[in-house]
C-alpha cells in the first residue's frame, strides 16, 4: 500500500482521451520528504514551514537530521520491493492514470445545526396552528425507559469530522508540478490538508481480481 499527503486545491473538469467530461478534484500531492525509516513504514513531512513556528522539541529533531522543517509529519507503509533513506522524496507519480486512491481528510464544518438539517426529519406539520414546524418534539418514552436513550438523533455540531472516500479513479498525475487529479469529491475544504493512499478494496483498471486470476490459472492446468 503506497501513501503520501496532500493539499486540496479545488475541483475542475477535463476532457478524457474518448471525449467525455470528467469533474475531478486538484490535489497538490508532495513533494514529501522522508524523515525517518523504519521496519514497515516511513515517516514522511509535508511542505514547509518557519523554524520559530515549531516547538523547540521539533524544531531540533530537524536540525538532528539537517532536513528544513516540514508542517505535517506523517507515517505510510512502504514498498517492501524498494530501499528509501532519509532526504528521499515521494511525488506524485507513486500514482498512475488507472489506479484507485482512497482520499482521507476533515470534512467540512457547518456549525450547530438543527435535527432537520442534520438528521434529514421530515418536520412536524406546517399548518392548522401547529407551532412545532421544525423543533425537536417527544423524544422517547415517559415511565419507561423514563430517559433519552443513549445515541437520540438531536441537533448539534455537524462536519468537522475525519472521513474517508473510497476508490477514486486517478485520472492525472503529473510529478512534475506535483499535481494529482482524483475522479470525483474528497473530504475537507480547499487548501485542507488529506492523505492519499492505494484503494484497499478495488483494483487498478485492467488487471483481474486474484479469484478470477486463480480461476485462469487453474483452467489453464
Amino acid at each position: 500500500m503506497v501513501g503520501i499527503i496532500g493539499k486540496k486545491i479545488g475541483m475542475t473538469q477535463v476532457f478524457s482521451d474518448d471525449g467525455r467530461l470528467i469533474s475531478v478534484t486538484a490535489i497538490e500531492a508532495g513533494p514529501c520528504i522522508v524523515l525517518a525509516v523504519k521496519d514497515k513504514s516511513l515517516q514522511v513531512g509535508f511542505e514547509d514551514i518557519k523554524e520559530k513556528r515549531l516547538k523547540k522539541p521539533v524544531a531540533g529533531y530537524f536540525k538532528k537530521i539537517n532536513i528544513s522543517p516540514r508542517k505535517v509529519i506523517k507515517e505510510v507503509i512502504k514498498e517492501p520491493a524498494k530501499e528509501y533513506k532519509v532526504g528521499d522524496e515521494l511525488k506524485a507519480d507513486i500514482f498512475k492514470p488507472g489506479d484507485f486512491v482512497d482520499v482521507t481528510g476533515v470534512s467540512i464544518g457547518k456549525g450547530f445545526q438543527g435535527g432537520m438539517k442534520r438528521w434529514n426529519w421530515h418536520g412536524g406539520p406546517m399548518t392548522h396552528g401547529s407551532m412545532s414546524h421544525r423543533r425537536i418534539g417527544s423524544l422517547g418514552s415517559s415511565t419507561t425507559p423514563g430517559r433519552v436513550w443513549k445515541g437520540h438523533h438531536l441537533p448539534g455540531h455537524m462536519g468537522a469530522k475525519r472521513f474517508t472516500t473510497q476508490n477514486l479513479l486517478v485520472v492525472r498525475a503529473d510529478a512534475e508540478n506535483n499535481i494529482l487529479l482524483v475522479k470525483g469529491a474528497v473530504p475537507g475544504h480547499k487548501n485542507s490538508y488529506c492523505f492519499i493512499r492505494t484503494a484497499k478494496k478495488r483494483k487498478p483498471l485492467g488487471e483481474k481480481p486474484k479469484q478470477a486470476a486463480q480461476a485462469g490459472a487453474k483452467k489453464g492446468k
